[in-house]
Formats: structure tokens, sequence, C-alpha cells
């Protein structure tokens, strides 16, 4: 009677060890690997399929810290940010423990299939990690587990360019589970945001064209319809180092709009200013396509005077006082006389001479037409000659503003 009531109780007991993955304390044999991985293999291998807590109404709390290693690219047109990091997540099997001295070591590596290891994932994936894969994980005596591995990180960012090359983006990089709801496992932050900042910038090796100035650590939880999962999201704070594109990009193009607003003092009548205006646009164009690959690109964000009524009356009264020039030489003239040389080159002079005034009249008034649209252009060159200096100052003004904010910028 008694052993039948003393068999149900063990396997409750079995049952509830099993699938509340509590692990009992190990008991080596000797100190040496061989008696430790024996009771490892007896007591922990073998629930690698269910999440190690003691009760499943207590959430495993995971606790997560990474390091930034290494900016490796940020994509304008595609809006993503490549890093490469190290990612530590840690958390406790309840019940498991071994003494130090039996068992011979305070900790071991052991493959990372044989531990139930959390789906831990960062939401803003854009592509496949491509980092080299540790195959382990270490394991301590009081059941503290380490796991430390590298991670490449394509992540989508939205990548405001406005303020450029001054610009300051934020990227956020959300860890969570994929799986398991808040209530089975709870993301904890192993470091503030500063600690996390001055680790990262004690190892950063490669950040190129940007600086990490900040990185802010926060929880949070994602609420849908099916339940609620537990998030921990880091933003990083970027800044661009923009002396490269001011030497490159805003000290030439500096030198180009000064020689443009010193062509506007040659004379406006002068031939060489258009052909001077037609190079600087054309060089300023080639620079341009030059520079194309430092610019960053994104998938989103042109009176008329008619004088003619003037021109025939003026020819006409020309042409009259002319015609009563020859007329006293006609008077002289007998009809029965005989042609005289002298006065047939006279003719012919005065008939030249009216040819010539006509042509005076003509150019003369040409001129005056001139003179008007020269004086409506001088007056469209200095205005709009004033407008450039308004326009290149308030750039300057802005551009100058946006730096030394950018300098300015403290964390």
């Amino acid at each position: 009677m008694k052993s039948s009531n003393i068999q149900p109780l063990a396997l409750i007991l079995i049952f509830f060890n099993l699938f509340h993955g509590c692990v009992a304390a190990l008991n080596c044999s000797s100190p040496s690997p061989e008696s430790l991985f024996k009771e490892l293999e007896d007591q922990l291998f073998r629930k690698n399929l269910i999440p190690p807590v003691a009760n499943f109404s207590e959430p495993l709390r995971i606790t997560l810290s990474i390091t930034v290693v290494g900016i490796l690219g940020v994509d304008e047109k595609a809006q993503t940010l490549t890093t490469f990091l190290w990612q530590v997540l840690e958390w406790n099997i309840p019940g498991l423990s071994w003494d130090e001295q039996k068992c011979g070591t305070e900790r071991v590596s052991v493959l990372r299939e044989k531990l139930w290891v959390p789906d831990v994932h960062i939401s803003e994936f854009m592509d496949e990690n491509k980092s080299p894969q540790t195959p382990y994980v270490y394991l301590n005596n009081t059941g503290h587990v380490y796991d430390d591995k590298p991670i490449r990180v394509v992540s989508s960012c939205k990548l405001e360019i406005y303020n450029f090359p001054f610009d300051i983006q934020y990227c956020t990089l959300t860890f969570g589970s994929y799986l398991h709801f808040a209530s089975e496992i709870q993301m904890l932050p192993g470091r503030t945001g500063e600690e996390t900042l001055s680790g990262s910038k004690g190892v950063l090796e490669t950040n190129g064209a940007w600086e990490l100035s900040e990185i802010k650590v926060f929880p949070s939880e994602l609420e849908l319809d099916v339940g609620s999962y537990s998030e921990l999201k880091f933003q990083l704070v970027l800044r661009r180092r923009p002396i490269l594109y001011v030497v490159n990009l805003l000290v030439p193009s500096c030198f180009l709009v000064t020689v443009d607003l010193i062509s506007f003092l040659l004379p406006p009548q002068s031939v060489d200013r258009a052909s001077f205006k037609m190079t600087l646009i054309l060089g300023y164009t080639v620079f341009l396509l030059i520079m194309n690959d430092l610019l960053p690109v994104t998938g989103g964000r042109t009176p008329l005077i008619n004088p003619t009524a003037n021109t025939n009356s003026v020819t006409i009264s020309g042409n009259q006082d002319i015609s009563k020039e020859p007329q006293p030489v006609k008077a002289s003239t007998s009809p029965a006389a005989p042609p005289e040389p002298a006065l047939e080159e006279l003719k012919k002079l005065t008939r030249h001479l009216s040819a010539i005034r006509l042509q005076v009249d003509k150019h003369f008034q040409g001129s005056r037409t001139a003179e008007e649209w020269q004086m409506i252009g001088i007056v469209i060159d200095r205005l709009l000659f004033y407008l450039y200096i308004v326009f290149i100052i308030a750039s300057f003004i802005t551009i100058t503003g946006i730096w030394i904010w950018n300098n300015t910028y403290a964390p």
C-alpha cells in the first residue's frame, strides 16, 4: 500500500523537474572533465528542449549587453546601417550548481546545442548575419550561462540628410524574443548607455566618416493582439565627420562662387563676360560630376520694343532735306546746253551722300534702341547681383550655424 502511494509521488516529482527545468546540484565523483560532463549530461543536457525555469508562471530573465566594434557603412539610398557588434546574453539555470573543488573547475565551455538558448533577434534586421559563428557558451558552477558572440547587423534606419554634411543620425536596434511573450522571457539591460558607449569607444576600430556620439538603452514592450513582447532598445547616435566634405566640396564650391561674384564686375557689354560665365558654369558642372560619389543619394526630396515707326519718319525727313539741295544746280542749267562732266559728277556725289546720310540715320536710331536695352540689362544684372549676394550670405550663415551646432553637440 505504501509502495503504491510512493510511486505516483515519484512520478509527479520527475514530471515536475522535467517540465519545469529544475536541475539538481551536481555530484562529481572526481575533479575531472569526464566526471563533470557525465553529470551535466545526466542532469542538464537532456533538458535542452525546455526553458530553464523553476516555474512557468515566472519569466526567464535575459540580461543583454552589446559593444559596437565597428560602423561599417551607412547607405542613404537603401536607408540601412551596417554595424559589427559583440552581443552578450546572460541567464541563470535554477538549481544547477557544483562544487568547484569536487568537480575541478569553476566554469566550463559547452556546445550551444547542448543548452536551451533564447531566440533573441533584432527587429530591424535587413540581411543575414555573415559574422563568424561561435559554437560554445560558458557555464558557471552557479548555473550562470554566458553567451558571447559577434554579429554583423544590416539594420533599417530612417536617415535624414537635410543638414548634410553636418547631419546627425539616430538609429535604433531592438532586441527581443521572436516567439516568447513577456510572461515567458523578460529582457533586461546588462549595462547603462554610458557604460556601453565607453566600452564601444575603447574597442571601436572601423567608423569611417561616422562618429559614435551617444548610446541610449531603454526597455520597452511591443503590444500585439496575441500578447506583449519584452524588448530592449539601443539607440545609436551617429554624427558625420564633415572635414572630408568641407575640404573636397564646400571649399571648391566657395571658390567658384567667389569667382562668379567677381565676374559681375566685368562690363555688361563685354563679349568676354558671357563666355566667362559659360566657362564657369561648365567647370562647376564637371566639378559636381567628379564629386558625385561623395554626395548622398536618397530615394525620396524661366520685354520687346518696336522702333519701325520712328525709323521710317527719320528716313522720310532725311530724304526731304536731301532733295532740296540739288535744286539750285538744276535752275542754273539750260535744257539745250550739253551736259557738263562736272555736273554729272556732282549728281553722282549727291546720290552717294544721300545714301550715306540714310545709313547714318539708321545707325543712330539702332544705337538708341541698343542703349535702351543695355540700360534694362544693367538694371536686371544689378538686381540679380544683389539677390545673389543675399542668397550667398544666407547660405553661408546657415551652413556656419549648422556646423557650429554640430561641433557643440553634447550627448
